[in-house]
C-alpha cells in the first residue's frame, strides 16, 4: 500500500469508554461506531458493568484505508493500554498476570458478523503460563490460548478454517498444549507465517485486520444488500477480556429485550455455559434458551433481567445485548438496537407506545414503522394463517425469522450467487449446516434460509431477521452438506434445484411447493389481522390521526 501522509492521531482520535463527550454517547455512532457508542452509553449514562476499554474512532480507519498505519497511532494505543493496566492492576504482555484484550469492529451501522473479531489477544508461550498461575487453572489458560491461535490465524493471517482441522475434544492441559502446537504448525504451513509472540505486534495486526475487513467480499455484499454507502469504515473497540469459559459458573450469551421474530415482550436468546461469545453466534454449539439461566443462575438472571429493562427503556426500542458471566459475575459486552422482523417491528412499536411511563410516543411509533414494513408484516401474518392446511413437514427447527417462501434448493453461497446471475427472478432457498459471514453473498440473493444447527441468535437467524428473509435454524433432523440434504431417517432427500418450502414462523420445512398455493378462497385479511396482529390496525389508526396521543404518553423531560 502506497504511503500517504495522514494526520497523526491524538487522544481525541481514541476514546476510553468512560470518556465524557459532552453529548449522549449513543448519538455518536458516526464517530464511535455503533458498538463503541453503545459501550460508552452503557458506561457513562447507565453505569452498567462493562469491561473497560477504548474505541479507535471511525476517522482513523478512513485514514488507514487511504494511506496505511497513521503516524503516532501506536503510541496513543500504548498509552491507552497502559492506562487500562493501571486501572486493573494487570499489564498487557506481563508474563506473571497478563492483561488480555478483545478486539472487535464497530461500524456506524450494525453489520452483524460482517467485520472481524479477535479474542484472548496477548497470549503467548510466556503469558499463557502466567494466566494459568494467576487463574489457578491450566486447562482454562490453554483453552484460551488455543482459541486465540485459531482466531488470529483465520482473521488476521487469512488461514482457511478447513486447513486448521477440528479442535481436540479434551479437558487435559497437556493435550491442550499439544493441540496448540499442532495448530501453530498448521498455520505455518497454510499461511507461511507464525502467530507472533509479541502482544504489541498481535494488537496492531488485529486492528489492521478489522480495518481491512471493511473491504471483504462479505462486507461488500452486506453493504449492497443494505444499500449502504461505498465509503464503509469502522471503529475498533479494544476491551478487557472477561472469560465465559472460566469454570461451570461462567458462560456467555446473546439476548434480545423482546422477541425479535414476533415482538412479544419476552426475553429471547441463547446462552452457553463455559464458553466464549463466538461459540454462541457461530451456530455450531448446542446452546440453551435464555430463560434456563433463571433456573441455573438465578442471581445472575435477576441482574441481567433488570439491565435489559433499563436498556429497553433508555433506548425506547428492542435491544440486542451480548453478555458474559465470569465465575458468577455478570458483564455486559455490547448493546445495539436489535434487528427484528416486520411483525415484531409493528407489535413492539405499538406495545411500547402504550406502556405506562414509556418514552416512546404514538407519533414516534407510527413514524418508526414505514409502509414497507407494515406491508411485509401484513403479508407474513396472512401467510402464517394458512398453516393448519399444510401437509406433514419433512423437517422442523426453530422459526427464526417469520414468513413462508418456496424456492430452488442450493447448498453453497457460491451456488446461490451463480443461480441468481443466471436467473435474476429465481427464488432461492439456501440450505447450510450453519451460516457464517462468508455466506452473506449467498444469503443476499436468497429468498429463505435453512440451517441444520444454530439457535435463535445464530448468524443465520440475526442476518435473516434483519433482511426479512424467512428462516428456519436448528433443523436437526436434516443432514446438510454441499451436495444436498437428507432427513436423518433417510426417507427424504433434497437435491440441488429441488423446490423447498419453509415457514419461518412455525419452523417447518416441506418438499415441493407451498401446500397452500392452490387455495383459491381469498383470506379475510382484516379478520386475520384483528386476531393475529391487532397492533397493525391500531398503528394505521394512529397514522390516520397523527395528532392523537394519550395524556400519559409524553416524552419525559431531562
Amino acid at each position: 500500500m502506497a504511503s500517504v501522509s495522514t494526520p497523526a492521531p491524538t487522544l481525541s482520535s481514541i476514546f476510553s469508554f468512560d470518556h465524557d463527550h459532552g453529548v449522549p454517547a449513543r448519538t455518536l455512532a458516526d464517530r464511535l461506531g455503533g458498538k463503541g457508542a453503545g459501550l460508552a452509553e452503557m458506561t457513562t449514562a447507565l453505569g452498567l458493568p462493562v469491561p473497560p476499554g477504548f474505541t479507535i474512532a471511525v476517522p482513523v480507519c478512513r485514514d488507514y484505508l487511504a494511506g496505511g498505519w497513521p503516524d503516532g497511532l501506536s503510541e496513543v494505543i500504548d498509552r491507552h493500554c497502559a492506562d487500562l493496566g493501571r486501572r486493573l492492576g494487570r499489564s498487557f504482555g506481563d508474563p506473571e498476570d497478563p492483561l488480555l484484550l478483545a478486539v472487535r469492529s464497530g461500524a456506524p451501522r450494525s453489520m452483524p458478523g460482517m467485520l472481524d473479531t479477535v479474542l484472548n489477544l496477548g497470549l503467548t508461550p510466556a503469558t499463557v503460563d502466567g494466566l494459568a498461575r494467576a487463574a489457578g487453572d491450566d486447562v482454562f489458560a490453554w483453552d484460551c490460548y488455543r482459541r486465540f491461535v485459531r482466531m488470529y490465524a483465520t482473521t488476521v493471517l487469512g488461514c482457511p478454517h478447513d486447513r486448521l482441522g477440528e479442535d481436540l475434544a479434551t479437558t487435559d492441559a497437556d493435550d491442550l498444549r499439544a493441540d496448540v502446537e499442532r495448530l501453530r504448525g498448521e498455520v505455518r504451513v497454510a499461511c507461511g507465517a507464525d502467530v507472533p509472540d509479541d502482544p504489541a505486534v498481535q494488537l496492531r495486526a488485529a486492528i489492521e485486520a478489522v480495518f481491512r475487513s471493511c473491504g471483504s467480499a462479505r462486507a461488500q455484499a452486506y453493504r449492497r444488500r443494505e444499500r449502504m454507502g461505498e465509503d464503509l469504515a469502522t471503529a475498533v473497540n479494544v476491551q478487557t477480556m472477561v472469560f465465559g469459559n472460566r469454570g461451570t459458573d461462567s458462560g456467555t450469551g446473546v439476548v434480545f429485550t423482546r422477541d425479535p421474530a414476533t415482538g412479544h415482550p419476552t426475553r429471547y436468546g441463547d446462552y452457553l455455559r463455559r464458553a466464549q461469545g463466538e461459540d454462541v453466534v457461530a451456530g455450531i454449539a448446542h446452546t440453551q434458551p435464555i430463560d434456563e439461566l433463571a433456573t441455573e443462575m438465578p442471581a445472575v438472571w435477576s441482574d441481567l433481567d433488570a439491565i435489559l429493562s433499563r436498556l429497553e427503556h433508555h433506548y425506547a426500542d428492542i435491544c440486542d445485548v451480548e453478555f458474559t458471566i465470569e465465575q458468577g459475575r455478570l458483564w455486559v459486552l455490547q448493546t445495539r438496537v436489535g434487528k427484528r422482523s416486520a411483525v415484531a417491528a409493528v407489535r413492539a412499536a405499538v406495545q411500547m407506545a402504550e406502556e405506562p411511563g414509556t418514552p416512546l410516543t404514538r407519533q414516534e411509533a407510527a413514524a418508526r414503522v414505514g409502509d414497507d414494513v407494515r406491508a411485509a408484516a401484513r403479508a407474513a401474518v396472512v401467510a402464517a394463517a394458512g398453516a393448519q392446511n399444510r401437509g406433514v413437514a419433512v423437517a422442523r427447527g426453530l422459526g427464526a425469522s417469520p414468513g413462508r417462501v418456496t424456492g430452488q434448493a442450493v447448498f453453497t453461497s457460491e451456488a446461490a450467487a451463480d443461480l441468481a446471475d443466471e436467473d435474476e427472478d429465481a427464488s432461492i432457498v439456501l440450505l447450510r449446516p450453519e451460516t457464517s459471514p462468508d455466506d452473506v453473498p449467498g444469503m443476499a440473493v436468497s429468498a429463505g434460509v435453512v440451517t441444520a444447527t444454530g439457535g435463535l441468535v445464530s448468524h443465520a437467524a440475526v442476518v435473516a431477521r434483519g433482511w426479512g428473509l424467512p428462516a428456519v435454524v436448528g433443523a436437526g433432523s436434516l443432514v446438510i452438506d454441499e451436495t444436498g440434504a437428507r432427513t436423518a431417517d433417510g426417507l427424504h432427500r433434497i437435491a440441488p434445484g429441488d423446490d423447498v418450502t419453509l415457514d419461518g414462523t412455525t419452523g417447518e420445512v416441506w418438499l415441493g411447493g407451498d401446500p397452500d398455493a392452490l387455495d383459491a378462497e381469498p383470506p379475510d385479511v382484516q379478520a386475520i389481522l384483528a386476531d393475529a396482529l391487532p397492533e397493525l390496525l391500531r398503528l394505521e389508526e394512529w397514522s390516520a390521526v397523527p395528532s392523537a396521543a394519550p395524556p400519559n404518553n409524553e416524552r419525559p423531560q431531562g
